[in-house]
């Protein structure tokens, strides 16, 4: 819409439409060059794994190698730490239009971050690390975060390697019975996906290695991590998994019939070298997808645009039409990404939250493929519920 503007009352939109129809008169402007989008919605995000984690995301580490030295890293760290590490993180999201996300909280303190910046979305407690045995302990951590509220919350079970099957079952169930959303990753790795069907390769030494006994390393399942996860209760329309790498034809069309969306971080993919998702089969097939950008361990920045970009252009190279995909991806970033995590954002309507992102970019005749093209580190303002929280 040329010369459009949104009219925001308190937290919510009151008008969207041409300047000249719906500002009222003796109103507030504020005029801002380029193009004016609902805050963008971040599907898959580690808020925790802020700044001070950043030189992984360079240091060349293939997966396995790097999620060790992550779990490293962590040792030592206070509240507080974790606190700081999540607030830069959140600076950085808003720094570039983000206004919604589906965070994976690890220890707690990014629950506190998301909400004190009044981002949109959920905050998904992660269960992590355990095995039949120390699961009772980790479910009891886990509650315990959920307990402590702040924002909108959910549970991540974190993957099929580092829970037990019985567990990330037991993890799902506890989700249900609570009425909360679930948000795993699932088949990132080739590693997974070998350990999942014969509990073999990378990751079943390390599982030995650090002594959890896990179910799959007698003889795997026999099954491809989503058909594993589908056996478990992993999936439906109230969960959207992460990554999604290693989907043959048959996973897609299981995740299309069980109503649940994939969250693509292309680049984060590229930089741990776990593959290439099929960006081009899902978007053909109608697969609910969104984007995220994984975290700053495992990305060059947080920025939606920039990841957008990195998802065209692999669609591109597997062969996806090039005509509409700007606008899908777009989409994808914003009312189609919001739905796939069952958040209330990702538009410019009466009534909705006030959450706007501006890009200063020119339009010209396609202004999503404009967004793709030139948007990156371009975000020049960012409001969330009506707040104006970033200028530049």
């Amino acid at each position: 819409m040329p010369d459009g503007a949104v009219v925001v009352e308190g937290d919510r939109v009151v008008a969207v439409g041409p300047a000249r129809a719906v500002v009222p008169d003796g109103a507030r402007l504020r005029r801002h060059r380029g193009v004016l989008l609902p805050g963008l919605v971040n599907a898959h995000t580690h808020l925790e794994y802020g700044p001070r984690f950043a030189d992984l995301a360079t240091s060349g580490l293939a997966f396995p190698a790097w999620i060790a030295e992550l779990t490293r890293r962590r040792r030592g760290m206070s509240a507080g730490d974790w606190l700081v590490e999540a607030r830069g993180s959140v600076h950085a999201l808003l720094r570039t239009g983000t206004t919604c996300v589906a965070d994976v909280v690890t220890t707690g303190p990014g629950v506190r971050a998301a909400a004190l910046a009044g981002l949109a979305g959920t905050s998904y407690v992660e269960a992590v690390g355990a095995d039949d045995a120390t699961w009772p302990l980790e479910r009891a951590r886990v509650e315990a975060v959920l307990d402590a509220g702040g924002r909108p919350v959910g549970l991540s079970p974190h993957a099929l390697y580092s829970l037990s099957s019985e567990a990330f079952r037991d993890c799902c169930r506890l989700a249900r019975a609570r009425g909360l959303r679930l948000h795993p990753h699932l088949a990132e790795t080739v590693e997974e996906a070998e350990l999942v069907l014969s509990g073999t390769g990378a990751f079943a030494d390390v599982l030995r290695s650090i002594r959890l006994a896990h179910d799959l390393l007698a003889v795997g399942s026999g099954r491809t991590p989503t058909e594993h996860v589908d056996a478990l209760g992993g999936l439906g329309p109230d969960v959207h998994v992460a990554h999604g790498v290693h989907l043959s034809a048959g996973d897609r069309a299981l995740l299309r019939a069980r109503g649940t969306a994939v969250a693509l971080c292309t680049r984060s993919n590229a930089v741990l070298q776990a593959g290439r998702a099929p960006v081009a089969a899902l978007l053909e097939e109608g697969s609910p997808v969104a984007l995220g950008t994984d975290s700053l361990a495992s990305s060059p920045d947080l920025d939606l645009l920039a990841e957008a970009a990195a998802c065209r252009m692999l669609a591109l190279e597997q062969g996806a039409a090039p005509d509409g995909l700007a606008e899908r991806l777009v989409r994808a970033l914003t009312v189609d990404g919001a739905a796939a995590i069952g958040a209330d954002a990702g538009v410019l309507a009466v009534g909705a939250r006030a959450d706007l992102a501006v890009m200063d970019v020119p339009p010209g005749p396609d202004p999503y493929a404009a967004l793709l093209d030139h948007g990156a580190g371009r975000c020049t303002a960012t409001v969330v519920a009506g707040r104006l929280v970033h200028r530049r």
